[in-house]
This record gives structure tokens, C-alpha cells and sequence, in this order.
């Protein structure tokens, strides 16, 4: 009953701020975080637009989910073209990698409020986003986006408790982060790269298989599922099946990883 409580007042503290921050405009990518805010958003009364931007780094299915949830809610909804890849800075992926998306993203965001008035500019980051190594959290700063989820001191799974209770479909989504953060640190992100990553983990989903990785390093694919999903893999044929259809993708390697499924992951090269 308490935790409920003080799910309540931080909700409370949410739509206040919301209806309080004049004309905005929200960084949506459709995943359980941004979707949740734009509900939220739309159930305050405030003024806003939910913008996406998209480019070979996000998943052609979340830009189709992204789309689909604005228009089944009646949402105001943009689609954008960001400018990641053009940078070598981002292309180079090194720790900093993940600064170089946001920071194209936010400054996009901000010549477009700036051109149609609008009074500033908010992301879906969470209570728990300052315990990763995010350095996208610099270009927010830097940009001045705002957090009103996290100033209101919601966790994911206080989001998701939320989402569930309005409704909302991606209540229990699969966190689904760009597909650049598949590629292992110092490995350019390529769009050939893109692409493998890509059909790997569609051609998994389709099996059947909803909460997957494939983690690209050099010629090797790191496919990373929940530990209920291994014993798919001991099966004779599903094995060389997607051996099969992973070479076919271009990859020399296929390799299970037996920690299994982890957000993340690859952060390890940074923080170990």
C-alpha cells in the first residue's frame, strides 16, 4: 500500500510539471520510457509534439510501433531524420559514442522548438538512468532537455506498473536501444554492421524469440536470450538452422552466450 502511495505522488509530481512546462516538445522513440511520457502528457492537457527521429540505427519495427502508438492515442506526432551517421566522431565508436547521438538529436530538437516556438524539450530518461554509464546524459545537459520523469524520481519498473494501469501496450516492451549499441567499443558502426544486427535479431523474434541481443564483434555474433530461451539452442536442428541463416547474413562466427540476456553488456569495456 505504500509503495502505491508513493507511486501516486510521484505521478502527482509528473503531471504537475508537465502541465506547468508550456509548449514542448518530446523526444519519443516508442520504446516503454517515452511512450509512457507522451500518455502522460496527453492525459495533463499540456501543449506538446512527440518528435521522432530516425535513421539506419533504430529498428524498422520500432519506427512502425512508434508511428502506430502517436496515431492510436491521437498524439501529435513528427518523424525526423537525425544525422548520427555523417559524424565520424559517432562512426568511430568509441565510449563517447552514445554523446555524439544525443548531442545530434537534442541540437535537431532544439532548432526545431526554436523555429515553431516551442518552450523546451523533454526525454524519457528514468530514476534509474544515472546508475549506467550513459554519457548521453552530457548532451542533455549541454542542450538543457529536460528529465520530468526522473525529477519526479520514477524507476522503470514504477513506468511500467504505471503504463500497465493506463493501458498502454508497452507496458512489459522489451527495452529495445539503437542498434549501435550492438556493436562492440572501437569497431566502426557501419551500415552494412547496422543491417546484420538487425536481420539477426528479426529473424530470432520470428522464431519466436522476443528478448534478444546479437552482439556484433568483428565476424562474430553474440546472441544473448534469457536463460528459459537456451535450450532452443540445444536442439540439433534450430542450431544449424541459425548457424546457417547467421553466416548467410554475413557473420563467420555464431556464438550463445551462456550468461544470457543483459542490458547493456558491452558497457563492461568501459566500466570494468
Amino acid at each position: 500500500m505504500k509503495h502505491e502511495e508513493t507511486l501516486q505522488k510521484k505521478l502527482l509530481h509528473l503531471r504537475q510539471d508537465l502541465l506547468q512546462g508550456g509548449r514542448t516538445i518530446l523526444a519519443y522513440s516508442g520504446g516503454v520510457d517515452s511512450t509512457f511520457l507522451m500518455a502522460m502528457l496527453k492525459e495533463s492537457g499540456a501543449r506538446f509534439l512527440a518528435v521522432t527521429a530516425v535513421s539506419p540505427t533504430m529498428p524498422a519495427r520500432d519506427r512502425e510501433q512508434a508511428s502506430l502508438l502517436a496515431q492510436e492515442r491521437n498524439v501529435p506526432h513528427r518523424i525526423i531524420t537525425s544525422g548520427e551517421m555523417d559524424n565520424p566522431e559517432f562512426v568511430k565508436n568509441d565510449a563517447n559514442r552514445c554523446f555524439h547521438c544525443k548531442d545530434d538529436l537534442f541540437a535537431r530538437l532544439t532548432a526545431l522548438a526554436r523555429e515553431e516556438g516551442f518552450d523546451r524539450i523533454v526525454d524519457g530518461s528514468t530514476a534509474d538512468d544515472v546508475q549506467d554509464y550513459r554519457p548521453g546524459m552530457k548532451a542533455k545537459r549541454l542542450h538543457r532537455v529536460a528529465s520530468p520523469m526522473m525529477d519526479a524520481g520514477l524507476t522503470k519498473e514504477e513506468v511500467r506498473i504505471a503504463s500497465r494501469g493506463m493501458g498502454l501496450p508497452t507496458w512489459n516492451r522489451p527495452a529495445s536501444p539503437c542498434l549501435s549499441s550492438r556493436i562492440t567499443y572501437g569497431e566502426p558502426i557501419e551500415l552494412a554492421a547496422l543491417e546484420m544486427v538487425a536481420a539477426g535479431e528479426q529473424w530470432l523474434k520470428n522464431q519466436g524469440i522476443h528478448v534478444v541481443r546479437v552482439r556484433k564483434q568483428q565476424r562474430t555474433a553474440r546472441i544473448e536470450v534469457p536463460e528459459s530461451e537456451m535450450t532452443r539452442f540445444m536442439d540439433p536442428h534450430f542450431r544449424r538452422e541459425t548457424n546457417r541463416v547467421f553466416r548467410d547474413m554475413g557473420f563467420q562466427f555464431v556464438s550463445l552466450d551462456l550468461e544470457g540476456f543483459a542490458s547493456g553488456r558491452l558497457n563492461r569495456q568501459i566500466l570494468e
